[in-house]
């Protein structure tokens, strides 16, 4: 596993504060996505090694944890807040034109790469909803009526910090 000297120097120091090594199972996960975009088989494997655990026991939290990839995203990671603010105000709609913006479906990635589309649970910021997330930056108030326009910037690289 090829991962940056930060990250092996930040595991190196994260696997000693925990009583068991095997509690440290998570955070390590998160890492190594951080590092690597998402976790490859050989990801899991090299965490579970690391932690003198079977591939399985890494497995059960990728699979649990909604937060934890298993495959690559598109170049932008639109995630759309749908639990119960965000959809009164508007996900569900803003994210049905998202996917005929970016022409892809939710729970997928475009076929050029470009867009991954997740449905997620809440942003904790109810009161701005509809809530969007690309990659770590958040748009708050994306109504469907927004939607064309802010699919039309991200793609076009114009998105700043807000819309």
């Amino acid at each position: 596993m090829n991962l940056k000297p930060e990250t092996l120097d930040k595991i190196e120091k994260l696997i000693p504060r925990y009583p068991t090594k095997r509690s440290s199972a998570l955070p390590l996960c998160h890492l190594v996505q951080e590092d690597q975009g998402y976790l490859s088989n050989e990801g899991i494997e090299w965490i579970a090694a690391k932690l003198d655990l079977e591939p399985i026991n890494i497995i059960e939290l990728v699979t649990f944890y909604p937060m934890l990839r298993t495959e690559p995203t598109g170049k932008h990671h639109v995630r759309v807040c749908r639990t119960l603010p965000c959809a009164l105000s508007g996900a569900y709609q803003t994210c049905k034109k998202f996917e005929e913006a970016f022409n892809c479906k939710v729970g997928h990635t475009s076929e050029d790469g470009s867009v991954t589309l997740e449905f997620v649970e809440c942003h904790a910021d109810c009161g701005h909803g509809p809530v969007v997330m690309v990659g770590e930056e958040q748009y708050n108030d994306i109504k469907p009526e927004e939607a064309e326009a802010f699919a039309a910037k991200l793609l076009n690289g114009e998105l700043g910090a807000q819309v």
